[in-house]
């Protein structure tokens, strides 16, 4: 059964009423955070039940929960062709593997406004409890679709009008500098890897994020902050 684990997902989830079975807090576990997800299982007749840590332990496959577990649905991924329509910002992810990485840029995707993010069927984390606790309850909001080839799904965007921008090391334009017209298709790549040469191939520009370092590249989540956030920073007040 699908579980959901600490404060943020488990509020999330109720927030936007998910479908979940029961929550389970562990005994002796209370704050302000803890009475508002009791408050809210009451509001919509999800059972709460107070079990001792050891048991939420066994339930999250690991003790790092906060004393809080939800038992529900799936997190079920969009389907694509919904999402193309309106859309300003899209985050493609070319093979991003590490679930704590996955849920960073899922978290980090909607806090700087991205419309969804899309994923490839093989070769990339899918969307596990890991993910969920480490998007921080994005996960409610953020839509995710996953598509057989980020290459063949680029080309569809750009027949539908989008430009596409691929972060890469190797890129001739700094990330600070580049126009990113719209709708904007933004491609990131997996760790220690990058973009395929396939997918480098169907960008319209090459982006990089200079490094004063002698490190030559940063962690794929990291450099998603970096960049949507300068997205972010080009846009109209709302």
């Amino acid at each position: 059964m699908p579980v959901r684990i600490g404060v943020h997902p488990v509020l999330e989830a109720l927030r936007v009423r998910r479908a979940l079975e029961r929550v389970v807090i562990a005994k002796g576990v209370s704050g302000p955070r803890m009475q508002e997800i009791i408050d809210l299982c009451r509001e919509n007749s999800i059972p709460v039940r107070f079990e001792p840590r050891d048991v939420l332990d066994r339930l999250a496959g690991t003790a790092t929960h906060q004393g809080v577990v939800a038992l529900g649905a799936a997190q079920l991924h969009a389907d694509l062709e919904d999402l193309i329509e309106g859309a300003r910002l899209l985050v493609l992810l070319d093979g991003v593997e590490d679930p704590h990485n996955l849920g960073a840029i899922v978290r980090t995707a909607h806090a700087a406004g991205a419309d969804a993010v899309v994923v490839p069927e093989r070769r990339a984390a899918g969307l596990t409890e890991t993910v969920s606790k480490a998007a921080a309850g994005a996960l409610e909001h953020l839509p995710v679709a996953r598509v057989s080839n980020i290459g063949q799904t680029l080309e569809k965007l750009k027949e539908r009008g989008y430009w596409v921008y691929g972060l890469d090391e190797r890129g001739d334009e700094s990330y600070d500098r580049v126009d990113y017209a719209a709708p904007t298709a933004l491609v990131l790549g997996g760790e220690g890897k990058g973009l395929h040469e396939l997918v480098r191939r169907r960008c319209d520009f090459l982006v990089r994020i200079p490094l004063a370092g002698k490190i030559s590249s940063l962690n794929v989540s990291v450099a998603a902050g970096i960049v949507l956030f300068e997205w972010k920073r080009r846009q109209p007040t709302r």
